[in-house]
């Protein structure tokens, strides 16, 4: 890998893994519903969360999303990748406080397009909190 740039597509390996590791705080939840518009009060209103099947605020789907997004632009395959497309499936709710591991395997490598699909999982305490396949647009080495 060069300094400024991730894997290069010729780099990669089917198989090959990475991942973030955050605790989410209170203050990663308001900033996110700041930044993304969405003030559900599920998300950040403790007596209403009491009322839900939840019983506490749950963190936003979509921030599981946005360390998948971390893994893939920072790690692998890094910077210079270019995130095209993701399916994603969330499967258990995520809490303040909660440590979510967000990782990425490489499944598919397809030279010609230079399209990489990844296996892309979020988890809390081992268990699947959200999952789904991400693809990826990776830079050839330069001649």
């Amino acid at each position: 890998m060069d300094e400024l740039h991730g894997y290069y597509l010729e780099d990669l390996e089917v198989g090959m893994t990475a991942s973030v590791t955050k605790i989410i705080t209170d203050a990663d939840v308001v900033q996110f519903a700041e930044l993304s518009g969405d003030n559900n009060p599920v998300h950040l209103n403790d007596d209403y969360a009491k009322t839900t099947p939840f019983k506490a605020r749950v963190v936003h789907g979509m921030f599981s999303a946005a360390l998948i997004s971390a893994v893939l632009g920072t790690r692998l395959p890094g910077p210079g990748a270019i995130y095209i497309d993701q399916q994603l499936r969330f499967k258990a709710p995520v809490f303040i406080g909660d440590t979510v591991v967000a990782s990425a395997e490489v499944q598919e490598i397809d030279l010609r397009r230079r399209r990489v699909k990844l296996k892309t999982v979020c988890t809390v305490d081992g268990k699947v909190v959200a999952e789904g396949y991400a693809t990826n647009m990776v830079d050839s080495r330069p001649a």
